[in-house]
């Protein structure tokens, strides 16, 4: 889809009609790891010097069948790196599509909220569970991605989740 829009472009647009006059640097690539992520990041806070940092990565991991500790250290590192630089972070719940099995599903669900406590960050929920509850036929075939449709309701979800966190 082309990038103007994506719900990360129209967010900005969203957060400033809610009176939160916010510049969004979407540095996300599709089909980025945590790794891929921790990568990328110090250029990023150097380049930005970014107030606040939303982590959403974790399901390409998830979906490749990464280690949890692997997945967990690297957002560890982020979160880290984040704070080390004075960016509030924030956190983004990930979630995997059952089919990985009961054990997998459950310890990749539940590194999100440890992480939040151990590191102090708030968690927000994941954006594609309400939508796919709202609005299933704004997910595409796959059964994960949202569609073009979907990203001005993802880019409002968005808003109303970030806006108590922001200031």
């Amino acid at each position: 889809m082309p990038i103007a829009q994506s719900w990360p472009t129209l967010l900005d647009g969203q957060l400033n009609h809610k009176g939160k006059p916010i510049t969004v640097i979407n540095a996300s690539t599709s089909g980025d790891t945590t790794g891929n992520g921790l990568a990328k990041l110090p250029a990023l806070l150097a380049q930005y010097k970014p107030t606040t940092v939303l982590i959403e990565l974790g399901a390409n991991d998830g979906l490749r069948g990464f280690s949890i500790q692997t997945v967990s250290a690297n957002i560890a590192q982020i979160i880290t790196l984040s704070k080390a630089q004075n960016s509030q972070v924030i956190l983004m719940q990930i979630q995997i599509p059952p089919n990985y099995g009961k054990r997998y599903t459950q310890a990749f669900r539940s590194l999100y909220p440890k992480l939040s406590e151990q590191y102090g960050v708030p968690l927000v929920p994941f954006f594609l569970e309400p939508l796919m509850l709202q609005k299933p036929q704004w997910i595409m075939n796959d059964g994960l991605h949202p569609t073009v449709q979907a990203q001005p309701w993802i880019a409002q979800f968005m808003a109303k989740t970030l806006s108590p966190y922001l200031d």
